[in-house]
């Protein structure tokens, strides 16, 4: 009987042998099988092999139980599939998949054994994610035969495979594996051989990178995890992540990519080998980055490093009004925020008409969620009502907490906060939404900089949870109690951070993306591919051509040199092509082009 799947009768890789039974052996197994494969699983030790075929039992057992297969299916699934602990039973595959440890060794070895036992005709793919697939297939009595199929964790759940070439690799191969891949539910993006290849060449430097910000006591691990969930919509945060694939692996990867390209980006940060060398190599092991229940488990349990609820944070100042600066998207969306957790607004522009039209794009807006019916109207016109226009900062004169979101031009900002000093009664909380500049160099343009500090919102505001509380050096203690309060009132998380060019996302978020550019501009890989490859491989909600294109090329080459021009790092340095594309006027979206093009509004 076929499968649910496929009928393998369609594909020449019917008999598949899988090397290496761990997690994601059992993983590529269990999607075999399903696909009406006749799965030969081999490994080392007989235990693993009896744990596979366990799994296999278990997961086939909650898919009868979900009604996703029959116990007719289930039957056929498990006698598909037998395990060795003899590499001579891959003797008759038509492919065979190695996915042993990360080590050349190990994997040099198997596939030397395998070049005296499987035909002439069979394909052998390495599962590897961070070893050139180059060097093993030179080892190889068959190079052309040789390719890279790298499945992604679950294997079963994810949808990523990546086919790896390498320039020994016979087309016929490529095509064969790539059919298998289609055939399996997967999809297949085409790459090179080079460390990482694209989702873990693009993810492992941002995993790295946090590290090290971690390391370096910049941010908390909870900070620094809430702040790329909730900022930039990952399924996990980057500690978290490293935690469940393995603070060892990640280490491995890292050095294997670092030793390509000696990109400082890719060095592992000293955190890595520090934990890794400890036995502290995340969830596997009961303990990482967080400390876990047991060893295996996902849950986190509190340990030295928890911080406590509410913290130590200081008595805060009385917030009952507030003012926002600026009348385009962001303060529209601010003080739509606040009015909507009933704080008295002052929107204030330069100019009453200014201000006036904001005001009017906030009532669209909460019609909006009227119409989507959450909330009343009777709660949305009260909402409004809370929000008073205004064509001065004087109008600033009473309020407790001023939020300015003027343009990203810090001598306007500047401008502004010395306007702002004047105007504001003493004691009151002045703020900055800069993504990018220096909060303190607004601080010193006031008379009181203990008062200024930075409340980084997400656009949009109403629906972006989070809020990067930036501390400066002479920022006062209750200041900063005070915006922590403000922001459990309005419903936001907010995460501490100091004051340094990027915060915690643009800081993780705009190297990936200029790494991304990179591999296009050196014709690794296509946008499709990229961006495929980073929703289906790592979760991502957007690909990172289509969040640039969103953002706009502009500004993401203005963060990209603030952030080289802070960090002073070569692999920092904003890639060439995104310089041409805005030299041009291809800024994305709003101009109808950036990366790609899109249709006239």
């Amino acid at each position: 009987m076929a499968t649910p799947l496929s009928d393998p009768s369609l594909s020449p890789l019917r008999t598949i042998a899988v090397v290496g039974l761990g997690t994601m052996g059992t993983g590529i197994a269990e999607v075999l099988a399903k696909a009406g494969r006749v799965v030969v699983g081999i490994d080392i030790s007989e235990a693993q092999a009896a744990k596979c075929v366990a799994a296999l039992e278990a997961s086939t057992a909650r898919g009868v139980e979900r009604g996703r297969l029959t116990e007719q299916d289930r039957a056929e699934i498990l006698d598909r599939v037998r395990t060795s602990t003899d590499l001579r039973a891959a003797a008759d595959a038509d492919l065979v998949i190695e996915v042993a440890p990360e080590s050349y060794e190990i994997k040099q070895q198997i596939f030397r054994e395998l070049d005296g036992i499987v035909r002439p005709e069979t394909i052998m793919a390495t599962g590897t994610n961070a070893l050139s697939v180059t060097r093993l297939a030179a080892d190889s009595a068959r190079p052309e035969r040789v390719l890279g199929l790298h499945f992604f964790n679950p294997a079963p759940a994810m949808r990523l495979v990546e086919v790896v070439s390498s320039v020994l690799t016979a087309p016929a191969a490529v095509t064969a594996v790539t059919d298998l891949a289609l055939d399996l539910g997967k999809e297949p993006v085409a790459v090179g051989d080079r460390p990482g290849f694209v989702a873990d060449g693009l993810l492992f430097g941002y995993l790295n990178q946090a590290a090290a910000m971690y390391e370096a006591k910049y941010a908390s691990r909870e900070d620094i995890d809430a702040a790329m969930r909730l900022g930039c919509g990952l399924p996990m945060g980057p500690l978290a992540l490293l935690d469940l694939i393995g603070v060892d692996t990640a280490r491995t990867v890292l050095e294997a990519m670092y030793a390509a390209s000696r990109d400082r980006l890719h060095a592992p940060a000293p955190i890595l080998k520090q934990l890794s060398e400890a036995g502290l190599t995340g969830r596997k092991a009961g303990r990482g980055f967080y400390t876990y229940e047991t060893p295996g488990s996902g849950t986190v349990v509190r340990d030295a490093l928890t911080p406590l609820e509410g913290g130590d944070l200081a008595p805060g100042r009385e917030v009952r009004s507030v003012g926002v600066a600026g009348s385009g998207t962001m303060a529209s969306g601010i003080a739509e925020v606040f009015a909507k957790a009933g704080y008295g607004v002052v929107l204030a522009a330069r100019s009453e008409e200014k201000a006036q039209a904001a005001k009017a794009r906030i009532g669209k807006s909460l019609s909006r969620s009227v119409d989507k019916g959450r909330m009343t109207a009777e709660a949305a016109a009260q909402t409004l009502d809370r929000i008073t226009p205004a064509g001065s900062y004087d109008a600033f004169a009473d309020v407790d907490l001023a939020v300015e979101a003027v343009a990203e031009d810090l001598e306007v900002k500047r401008q502004l906060f010395a306007a702002l000093d004047k105007v504001c009664k003493p004691g009151a909380v002045l703020a900055t939404t800069t993504s990018s500049l220096p909060v303190v160099a607004c601080a010193r343009a006031t008379s009181r900089p203990q008062d200024v500090i930075g409340m980084h919102f997400f656009n949009p505001a109403p629906a972006m949870k989070l809020v990067e509380v930036v501390r400066t050096v002479l920022t006062a203690d209750d200041v900063h109690a005070t915006v922590r309060e403000v922001c459990g009132r309005i419903r936001k998380h907010a995460v501490d951070c100091g004051d340094r060019a990027g915060f915690i996302v643009n800081a993780l978020l705009f190297p990936y993306l200029n790494n991304a550019i990179k591999m296009v501009q050196e014709h690794y890989a296509s946008l499709d591919d990229i961006d495929a490859a980073m929703k289906l491989g790592g979760g991502y909600p957007m690909g990172p051509f289509e969040l640039l294109d969103v953002v706009g090329l502009d500004v993401s080459l203005a963060i990209e040199k603030v952030l080289h021009r802070e960090f002073r790092d070569p692999g920092l340095a904003p890639a060439p092509l995104l310089e041409h594309l805005v030299a041009a006027g291809c800024l994305g979206r709003k101009t109808g082009r950036g990366f790609r093009e899109y249709a006239k509004r």
